[in-house]
């Protein structure tokens, strides 16, 4: 995590929310959501290197050093809408723009066409479209996320026995990270306990969400999105992981494309100049 993070804590709805910011407080407000199982370390490089903008940095609820939220029930994205809103009604934030990464770039377009008043600029990586799911299946995926999440909450935490441990099994993540990466979300994503470490993360994010939304769902939310909108995509994350996927951004005018060399964290990793430049361009 970079040193000059300055730390925030609120109280949303009675959920614990860490955050960590940088830049001039009275600079213009950026929203930085960070992608599943990830946390606000996630913009620990990026985020020093944007200029002319404060950007506050959520651990998002079930992740890093925010509560998880009560209940049973598994974390649908919808429910992220209203926690960012309720958040920048705290900060006071009258308008804002938004930063996202995956699962975060996800929630950051659902509130952005949600409250399109709200956002002055949306800035996206590597991610933008929840994965569809056909109407016929809608009752599997309910069935399926109540079975799931009821394993999850009897399923024992993993135990590392040191920091280093964790280190590597989160470099050997769904997503290949660098130590250096890999170092930065593991700092803020686990909790000392007897006889070593585990993560902080709730487990209820591993279960598949309630719904899911259609395709024609998610494209009414594209369309609505009003603000300026910049998604960054690496060569060899969502486009390779998704065949098609570029070409389902590139359907719509009124979002711009670009596509740098690097995978799914590219804006933690060694591309993180080429990144921050795009940023800086747009929010400038």
């Amino acid at each position: 995590m970079s040193s000059d993070a300055d730390a925030l804590t609120l109280e949303v709805d009675g959920l614990h929310v860490a955050a960590q910011c940088w830049g001039e407080p009275d600079a213009a407000p950026v929203l930085a959501l960070h992608g599943w199982l990830d946390n606000s370390a996630s913009f620990c490089r990026l985020a020093p290197r944007l200029q002319g903008v404060r950007v506050v940095a959520l651990d998002m609820a079930g992740h890093g050093q925010t509560a998880h939220r009560p209940g049973s029930a598994p974390y649908n994205i919808w429910e992220d809408v209203a926690e960012v809103m309720a958040v920048v009604d705290q900060l006071g934030w009258t308008s804002f723009s938004l930063l996202g990464h995956s699962r975060g770039a996800i929630v950051s377009s659902l509130v952005a066409a949600a409250f399109p008043e709200r956002i002055d600029r949306l800035a996206l990586i590597e991610g933008i479209f929840p994965e569809p799911v056909a109407s016929v299946d809608a009752p599997h995926q309910l069935r399926n996320s109540i079975i799931e999440s009821r394993k999850l909450a009897n399923k024992p935490l993993r135990l590392f026995s040191d920091l280093e441990a964790a280190v590597k099994a989160r470099i050997n993540g769904m997503f290949p990270l660098s130590d250096r990466a890999a170092r930065a979300l593991t700092e803020r994503g686990v909790q000392p306990v007897d006889g070593g470490y585990r993560w902080s993360t709730d487990q209820r994010l591993l279960a598949p969400s309630s719904f899911k939304f259609t395709r024609g769902q998610i494209d009414g939310f594209i369309r609505a999105i009003e603000s300026p909108t910049r998604v960054i995509l690496a060569e060899e994350g969502m486009p390779k992981l998704y065949p098609g996927y570029k070409e389902a951004v590139q359907g719509y005018s009124h979002l711009e494309l670009f596509e740098l060399p690097g995978g799914h964290h590219l804006h933690l990793e060694d591309q993180v100049d080429d990144v921050a430049k795009l940023v800086n361009e747009f929010f400038t």
